[in-house]
């Protein structure tokens, strides 16, 4: 799993990097709040370890920011302030848990495993929800799609990309996104790859086939029903 770490004092950043990635996490580090965002548009981490003194954006306003736009990542809040006002303040703004300096290593990594463990639970439990959206039903249990309540055949790429996209009606992917999304950082595939994929998606789909929309200079988008 990638962490994102964010603190501004470099030797208590570079204390909790060593030890998450003794425990095999991926760490990434900022110790400016200006830097979070531009981090968070090329690669969406697991967790974020914030801490809420930070030069540029505080922690606080950075916290509710997060939230506002990625709302499945976990946020382990990190203060050196010992009033409760702040801890409730912060949690109130999303965060999912909080720890305060100076604080135990150990238990700061057991908290992280907590809050991104709780987080991948709840994401897999979502994505086994049977999904509903206009002729199109999805049953994850079976993984069965059906289209004016026929089944149709879908490979698995084809499903998965059906599944995010009905998952996230309104919402415009660039093909960059849906190659990180359905295919992985890992493996090459090219832009072709996509759209071919896409264009035999919505053949399949019949009469629900126009809702998926073809964004010209930026991807695709899922049209609500």
């Amino acid at each position: 799993m990638k962490i994102l770490v964010v603190d501004d004092e470099e030797d208590i950043a570079e204390l909790i990097q060593f030890h998450l990635e003794e425990e095999g996490f991926q760490v990434e580090v900022c110790h400016n709040g200006m830097e979070v965002f531009p981090r968070l548009e090329k690669n969406l981490p697991d967790g974020i370890i914030l801490d809420l003194m930070l030069p540029g954006i505080g922690g606080m306003d950075l916290c509710k920011r997060i939230k506002e736009k990625y709302p499945h990542i976990p946020i382990l809040m990190v203060t050196a302030k010992t009033g409760e006002t702040d801890v409730v303040l912060g949690l109130e703004l999303g965060a999912d848990d909080y720890i305060k300096k100076p604080f135990n290593i150990r238990e700061l990594v057991a908290r992280v495993r907590t809050v991104t463990r709780r987080n991948a639970e709840q994401a897999y439990n979502e994505n086994l929800a049977p999904i509903s959206t206009g002729k199109i039903q999805i049953n994850p249990t079976a993984h069965k799609v059906y289209v004016d309540g026929k089944e149709i055949e879908l490979t698995l790429i084809e499903y998965k990309i059906l599944q995010l996209f009905t998952s996230n009606p309104g919402v415009a992917f660039s093909r960059d996104k849906l190659l990180d999304r359905i295919w992985g950082k890992d493996v090459f595939v090219t832009d072709r790859t996509v759209d071919v994929n896409i264009k035999r998606l919505r053949d399949k789909l019949l009469s629900e086939k126009e809702r998926l929309e073809t964004i010209r200079g930026v991807g695709y988008r899922f049209r609500d029903a």
